[in-house]
């Protein structure tokens, strides 16, 4: 299937698997208690660790901003974390790395909901 502007969708079990793709990692958080500054800072500093494993290129984290209402945004979430992976190895050994699980460990009980979406680049 072809977009506009000339993308084609390759289904993800049709993308070569020799082929190196960058992998984007997007994880949006809600918190427990939403109205908590310290649940919100506690999150932020365990977000903040994660920017030192080796296999993130880039890094970013964010909240909902203030832009326009519209039935395609939701702005229900806390906060939102963004890496960019050279590869799927390297999105795996973020994975399981210490400061990974560690963050996991220290910051879970802090929401009630994540939601992570995985892309590839074409």
């Amino acid at each position: 299937m072809t977009l506009s502007g000339g993308i084609t969708m390759v289904p993800a079990a049709m993308a070569s698997p020799d082929k190196k793709r960058q992998v984007i990692h997007h994880v949006f958080f809600w918190l427990k208690n939403p109205n908590s500054t310290e649940d919100l800072n506690k999150l932020l500093d365990g977000l903040r660790s994660l920017e030192k494993i080796e296999a993130v290129r880039q890094y970013h984290i964010g909240i909902p901003a203030l832009t326009e209402a519209r039935a395609v945004v939701d702005k229900t979430y806390a906060v939102s974390a963004l890496s960019f992976f050279d590869d799927l190895e390297g999105q795996n050994a973020y994975q399981v790395h210490p400061l990974h699980k560690k963050f996991v460990e220290t910051c879970s009980p802090l929401w009630s909901r994540i939601q992570v979406y995985d892309a590839v680049d074409l």
